[in-house]
């Protein structure tokens, strides 16, 4: 039986989200995870690529750069033309695209989400040595809200990776002494089978999810999917608090249907429409 569109009502308006990022061209991370988030959580996705890996679940094995031309030629078409709601940054592997970034958004006055992507999955480096100070000291101030992991975390303060929640809540509230408006402290990479989430301000107490680790190997883009589906919910209107637990729980579903995709020989992706597809015993032969 084939379903027909209801076409008699239009939606008066939808939240116009835009990631800037690179791409990923086995779709997983990067821009196409952004986008997948975006369209599952009922926002409009536009694009800035700034870079084109060649990658698969495996590994990156190139990367090329967007000139600073084109990511601010693709930015002013973008913003000139869109009303756009909330924006999500990714990957910026060079001081050079980072200032462009910068300059772009300059007159934007809606929340920006920055993940701070310094490390793949793989564990192939994606951001210069030389970059991190610019990001730093220039673009982490005009975030909104920033996202690191602890490996990330320690990075940009030059310390030691977290051991416990503790020291991630002291380095992102470090964080905050170095710019930041509000860190959400992701705590996939620490130890044990309780995986908490930070949530840290200036002026409120530190708000913390927690949610019982999922084993699984296909987990390309959770970080990318997790700050798409925040700034996909800033857009919307949610305060950050609201923000992060519903971002939080999407992407916890997310990765408890992962299983249920066979992407790729290596870290597959999450199942950014576990809600929206057919469930496998649905689909005819």
């Amino acid at each position: 039986m084939t379903r027909r569109l209801d076409t008699s009502s239009t939606i008066s308006s939808v939240p116009i989200c835009v990631t800037i990022a690179g791409s990923d061209s086995s779709g997983g991370a990067g821009i196409q995870a952004d986008l997948k988030a975006f369209s599952a959580l009922k926002t409009y996705g536009a694009s800035v690529i700034t870079a084109i890996t060649a990658q698969n679940t495996c590994g990156v094995s190139d990367v090329m750069d967007m000139t600073p031309a084109i990511i601010r030629g693709q930015m002013d078409a973008v913003f000139s033309d869109l009303k756009v709601d909330a924006v999500k940054i990714g990957m910026l592997s060079k001081a050079e695209t980072i200032e462009t970034v910068m300059e772009g958004l300059h007159h934007f006055q809606g929340p920006v989400v920055l993940d701070p992507v310094m490390v793949a999955k793989s564990g192939n480096r994606l951001l210069s040595e030389t970059a991190i100070d610019v990001l730093r000291k220039k673009l982490i101030p005009l975030a909104t809200l920033i996202t690191p992991n602890r490996p990330e975390a320690a990075c940009l303060l030059d310390m030691d990776e977290a051991q416990s929640d503790e020291e991630a809540e002291a380095q992102g509230r470090a964080l905050l002494g170095i710019g930041a408006k509000a860190v959400l402290m992701k705590g996939g990479h620490a130890e044990g089978e309780i995986c908490t989430d930070l949530l840290i301000t200036a002026d409120q107490p530190t708000f913390a999810i927690s949610a019982p680790r999922i084993h699984t190997k296909n987990t390309h883009g959770t970080g990318c999917t997790l700050s798409a589906a925040l700034a996909a919910k800033l857009g919307y209107g949610l305060n950050l608090e609201q923000a992060f637990e519903e971002a939080h729980d999407y992407l916890h579903q997310a990765i408890l249907a992962a299983d249920q995709l066979n992407i790729g020989s290596g870290h597959g992706p999450v199942h950014h429409f576990y809600d929206l597809w057919a469930k496998p015993s649905q689909v005819a032969p």
